[in-house]
């Protein structure tokens, strides 16, 4: 029985930990080396990350900095960057890439705020599907005379407080990055 209630809990913190993720790559007007995880660069016929091909750097609340280790990508991660869909032109000097972030507008900060509650919602539907399968696993064990009743409704409790911790912990945490998106 502990070990349905301790993968199940190991499931409800990958959920959250997957979420911060997701909240890392929002960007909310200020520059954040997150957003580019996702931007691939074809470096000599094999998509790479920026971040194995340069280092980037904050050099000022809107701006980010890519300077790569090979001058030759330069142009392969500023095409990668106008071609992804983070919304922002890459400036080029010839040394490295500029990136400004420009201030959102009100109705992009509320378009954001609807993205995160709705990342949220989904964790916490996750983590709901994860208690019902812990659930289902207790009631075969009790059904398979593993455990007996009162293990069930033991169980069943503790599974119960933690989809109850682990969606308190979402709302927390979604309600952090909306008062974030929300700053000028």
């Amino acid at each position: 029985m502990n070990t349905v209630i301790k993968k199940a809990e190991e499931a409800m913190q990958r959920r959250i930990a997957h979420l911060e993720n997701e909240y890392g790559r929002i960007r909310a007007g200020r520059a954040n080396p997150g957003v580019l995880d996702k931007i691939m660069v074809d470096y000599y016929g094999s998509p790479t990350p920026i971040q194995q091909l340069a280092s980037v750097s904050v050099s000022e609340a809107r701006a980010l900095i890519i300077q790569p280790w090979d001058a030759s990508v330069l142009r392969a991660i500023e095409k990668a960057i106008q071609t992804s869909d983070i919304g922002i032109n890459p400036q080029n000097d010839g040394k490295c890439i500029r990136l400004v972030f420009p201030p959102l507008t009100e109705d992009r900060r509320k378009e954001i705020v609807k993205e995160v509650s709705k990342t949220a919602e989904d964790t916490k539907v996750q983590i709901r599907n994860e208690r019902r399968d812990a659930i289902d696993q207790l009631k075969k064990m009790k059904k398979d005379s593993e455990i007996t009743e009162d293990d069930l409704e033991v169980g069943q409790e503790k599974i119960q407080k933690l989809t109850d911790k682990y969606t308190k912990i979402a709302d927390e945490t979604c309600q952090k990055k909306q008062k974030e998106i929300m700053e000028i």
